[in-house]
């Protein structure tokens, strides 16, 4: 069992998951939508917002070609979309760091280069590091000599791959590492989702907390992060936006305030019902032990100093009397006062039999 704090939020497979709004560049550049999201998460009940810090001319060449799904968002060139969204500075991202910590949620950021890993280390508990750079060696070297916690993505990889990524990272002398299961399609068909595959992660990795991170539409989110949730998921992370009408990029897959305040809620009641995983009795049922079950009781009046016979009782309820698993004990035993039919044996009446 991996038990571990993410700031103030307990890591265990007995706590609701820790859940992650990745706002990424959904706020198209505009540093009032980012801040307006970053409200509504905290409102919602998320424990963290995420933003994604890039530059195009340092992320992707001219010539790359889109990956995503250009019926959803139709740019071609992975240098065109990234163009696009590439324009916070790093005061907008100290700004927006300063704002969820007015809103008591966790800031992070993905880097995609070295100088964003240096301008936000000041910034944020953790890093999380893309499933596209999970080959970055000297990346994720330096990345890991920031000796703060890792939330490392692993789609479109290998079990051979993450582990090499984990030796990497922990040759630098950090073993703090978070692993995300994840499907590098966007959007994620269901049928590609394979949550299964988060068993076989905890098993394989048994010393890193392992989670999910989702790029499938949104009308059965609930269903496949819950699902993800009682495959061992112990942190999820789901894109979202302010409005999951817009056009492009991520708003299609993404969840909004009301997607991400019914999945709080069905996680909290879900925990709830969960409650002790020790099996014992409750307060709540210390009536129920006493009234519902059964004490032996006399079938027939029964009297003083009668040895008493299988025929002479039954059990019937309450359970204010002997219990019906020491019927060897009455059998053969000697009524020591007069028992009226039906009532319920006790043991001030009865001289055992052995």
């Amino acid at each position: 069992m991996n038990i571990k704090k993410f700031k103030s939020f307990e890591l265990n497979d007995f706590n609701r998951p820790y859940i992650i709004s990745e706002v990424g560049v959904n706020h198209e550049g505009s540093l009032d939508k980012a801040k307006q999201m970053i409200e509504e998460i905290s409102k919602a009940g998320g424990d963290a917002v995420k933003f994604q810090a890039y530059k195009a001319d340092t992320l992707a060449s001219k010539y790359s070609p889109a990956y995503w799904d250009t019926e959803k968002e139709k740019t071609e060139s992975q240098y065109e979309l990234f163009k696009k969204y590439d324009k916070f500075q790093r005061e907008d991202f100290i700004e927006l760091a300063d704002y969820a910590n007015y809103y008591n949620i966790d800031f992070l950021v993905t880097p995609f280069d070295v100088e964003s890993v240096d301008f936000l280390d000041p910034l944020i508990p953790t890093y999380k590091i893309a499933s596209a750079d999970i080959t970055n060696k000297p990346f994720l070297e330096y990345i890991a000599k920031k000796k703060k916690p890792i939330l490392l993505s692993t789609g479109a990889s290998s079990i051979s791959e993450i582990w090499r990524a984990v030796e990497w990272i922990e040759s630098m002398g950090n073993t703090d590492i978070i692993l995300l299961h994840c499907v590098l399609n966007y959007p994620t068909a269901y049928e590609d989702v394979n949550l299964g595959m988060i068993e076989h992660m905890k098993r394989i990795f048994s010393d890193n907390i392992i989670g999910y991170s989702d790029h499938s539409l949104t009308d059965n989110m609930n269903d496949v992060l819950v699902t993800a949730w009682h495959f061992g998921a112990v942190v999820l992370e789901k894109h979202y936006t302010w409005n999951k009408n817009l056009q492009g990029n991520d708003h299609y897959h993404a969840m909004d305030y009301n997607d991400l305040k019914m999945l709080v809620d069905k996680f909290n009641f879900n925990k709830k019902i969960y409650g002790n995983f020790h099996k014992g009795y409750l307060e709540s049922e210390v009536n129920s032990r006493r009234y519902a079950r059964r004490s032996l009781v006399a079938s027939k009046a029964i009297e003083t100093g009668k040895i008493i016979e299988g025929s002479d009782i039954t059990c019937k309820r309450p359970g204010t009397g002997i219990p019906p698993w020491m019927i060897d004990n009455v059998i053969g035993g000697v009524a020591l006062d007069e028992i009226k039919e039906d009532e319920v044996l006790k043991f001030n009446k009865i001289k055992f039999s052995n």
